[in-house]
Order: structure tokens, then C-alpha cells, then sequence
């Protein structure tokens, strides 16, 4: 690819091109890859310089075009005004790392169901069951951001759809 844009080396769509273009030389050309995803040029131009936000449909494109689902987690896990506060950006690792993180994620589920079940009997969250409820969160929390990085790789790798 060409020369690399320094200003712009830490902007996740410019990187995202790069990497698009390791295996499909027309991303290695800012203006091909604009006419390929269907931006302007210079819009293109601005946004891995971080002139200006995407917008949502944008990301879609320079995601299905670059082969990077990644890129939409991203984008909504640390632009999207919505996304910003409840969507967890995930690690993609490799597919054996990620196996076992999932696994991992979901040894203690049977002691969850059940902490879960007897904190929800009476239909209140008490006083004091509020640190075992907050664990149960933050378990699902571990378990959801893990199963989003498997499904995340394997719509990468394995070109399932979403």
C-alpha cells in the first residue's frame, strides 16, 4: 500500500483500509476504496484524518467493503452517541483464544442460575443480595462481550452473516 498517512495512522478506518488492502490491492488507493464503498473522496480523506464522524451507514459500508465487522463494534462502542454508554467494544483474538475465553466465561454458569434464581424468588432485589446481583452482571457482561468477539471472528473469517 503505497505510502502510509502518518496523520492518520491511529484512525481505526484508516487501519482498517490498510489491512483491506494486505489482500485486495484497489484499498490500497484512497480514491478506489472511496468509489468501492460509494463516499467522496475527500470525505473519505477526512474521516480517517478524524475531521469528521462517519455516519452510521458509512461504517456499515467501509465494514462489508474492508471485510471488518469489527469496525461497527468499534464505532459503536466509542462514537456512536447511542452506543457510547452501553455497547462493549470486544477483542477479536483468535478463534482458539476466543474459544476459550467463551468457555471460560460460562465454567460457573450453573452457580449464576442459581444465585440468580434465589435472588429473584421473592420478585426484589434486597439490600443485601445487591453484591451477588451485581456479580450476576457483571458475568453476563463477560459472557456477552466473549460471545460478540466469537461471533464478530466469524463473520470475519468465516463469512457467516449477522
Amino acid at each position: 500500500m503505497g505510502k502510509k498517512a502518518t496523520k492518520a495512522a491511529d484512525n481505526m478506518y484508516y487501519q482498517a483500509r490498510c489491512e483491506a488492502a494486505e489482500t485486495k490491492e484497489e484499498f490500497s488507493s484512497r480514491e478506489k476504496a472511496a468509489e468501492l464503498i460509494g463516499i467522496d473522496r475527500t470525505r473519505l480523506a477526512r474521516i480517517e484524518l478524524d475531521a469528521i464522524m462517519p455516519y452510521p451507514e458509512e461504517v456499515k459500508a467501509m465494514a462489508d467493503a474492508y471485510n471488518t465487522p469489527e469496525l461497527c463494534n468499534a464505532y459503536c462502542a466509542r462514537e456512536c452517541p447511542l452506543g457510547k454508554g452501553t455497547v462493549q467494544e470486544v477483542e477479536i483474538d483468535d478463534f482458539d483464544r476466543l474459544t476459550l475465553k467463551v468457555l471460560g466465561s460460562l465454567k460457573n454458569i450453573e452457580a449464576i442460575r442459581s444465585t440468580l434464581i434465589s435472588i429473584s424468588e421473592d420478585g426484589v432485589v434486597q439490600e443485601w443480595e445487591k453484591d451477588d446481583f451485581q456479580g450476576i452482571l457483571n458475568a453476563f457482561d463477560k459472557i456477552s462481550a466473549n460471545a460478540n468477539a466469537l461471533k464478530i471472528w466469524a463473520m470475519k473469517n468465516v463469512k457467516i452473516k449477522e
